[in-house]
């Protein structure tokens, strides 16, 4: 099974290929590792652009989700309650800045679905591949600030309980 996943991968790294030329995108390998779009091999298409930007699209959707939890908890987990009250306001202006970012990728992605054009497809991954470079540092730091709310709040309980 394994040695049929690889080949199959393979030639998905071989149809890439020219493809990445052609309209300049990443590398298969920088893609995989940010988008782990290696997932395409668990489906046959003659659209292999199509099907890496809807692994694209499954990461941003996440992240979108995310920080769309953060910025409206309405039914959110309690843990994200407890920490949004302690973000200053440099965390809150982060978030609403890069979900923004995040809601322009998803109406695009979502916007491919209605009709396939290679090139679209392309620029499209070009696009994500850029700014999700540009934002991970901001949704890293996005991160920490929430682990360091929910510390300072546990901090809190511990010394109130003793």
């Amino acid at each position: 099974m394994l040695i049929m996943k690889e080949s199959v991968l393979n030639e998905i790294k071989k149809s890439y290929e020219p493809l990445r030329r052609k309209y300049k995108l990443p590398e298969f390998s920088e893609l995989n590792k940010e988008f782990e779009i290696e997932k395409t091999q668990e489906h046959e298409t003659e659209f292999i652009l199509r099907e890496i930007r809807k692994d694209v699209g499954e990461k941003v959707g996440a992240f979108l989700r995310f920080l769309e939890t953060i910025l409206n908890p309405v039914m959110g987990p309690i843990f994200i309650l407890n920490s949004i009250k302690n973000l200053n306001n440099k965390d809150k202006d982060l978030i609403k800045e890069n979900y923004e970012i995040l809601v322009d990728l998803e109406i695009k992605a979502i916007s491919l679905d209605v009709d396939y054009n290679e090139k679209a497809e392309a620029e499209f991954i070009k696009e994500a591949y850029k700014k999700w470079q540009d934002i991970k540092p901001d949704i890293k730091e996005i991160i920490d600030s929430l682990r360091k709310a929910q510390e300072t709040k546990e901090d809190k309980r511990k010394s109130y309980l003793g």
